[in-house]
């Protein structure tokens, strides 16, 4: 496979790569600048990679490998909401503000998780991947892998339970200070 031919894979694995960065950084413009260091390393050792593997694989640990550095290196980035990438496909109103306040609260529960069951979570449930390659990927035994989605669902169906509270004043109370 020639050169130009991978960057054309890669050029379709794009909208992949940048939701595993999103998981992984919690932040648009974070997950941008960490698919361009990933896209340069990748690019600058494409002789590494090795013809009919999975080059969709590869990039997702260079992806990792690449945010852990910059881990170690730098404290954690601000987060920021991600409304900006959202598609908003209800008809009706109601529907759309149900559907919107439904996604955030499932991201904030989300976003609440360990970056370990994030990372599993991501893999299995919106990636497709079988648990068996999800934990060659992470580097890790199956039942840790298994383990961590267990625990996340749990976590992720508790929150979604949890009762709500609204930060949020709809009507200012009689002689309230403005």
């Amino acid at each position: 496979m020639t050169h130009s031919e991978v960057r054309q894979q890669l050029l379709a694995l794009l909208p992949r790569l940048r939701r595993f960065s999103l998981v992984l950084t919690r932040s648009s413009d974070a997950a941008d600048d960490l698919l361009q260091a990933a896209l340069e390393r990748a690019l600058g050792r494409l002789d590494q990679w090795q013809p009919g593997t999975h080059l969709d694989r590869w990039m997702f640990r260079i992806i990792r490998t690449v945010w852990i550095n910059s881990q170690r290196a730098a404290a954690v980035r601000r987060t920021e909401p991600i409304e900006d990438h959202e598609d908003h496909l209800s008809a009706d109103g109601e529907g759309q503000m149900e559907a919107t306040l439904t996604l955030a609260e499932v991201r904030e529960a989300f976003e609440a998780l360990p970056v370990e069951q994030r990372q599993a979570l991501f893999l299995v449930c919106v990636e497709g991947y079988a648990y068996r390659e999800a934990a060659e990927f992470l580097g890790l035994p199956i039942g840790t892998v298994i383990s961590r989605l267990a625990r996340g669902r749990l976590a992720l169906a508790a929150a979604m339970r949890a009762p709500r509270t609204s930060n949020v004043t709809l009507f200012r109370q009689k002689g309230a200070a403005s």
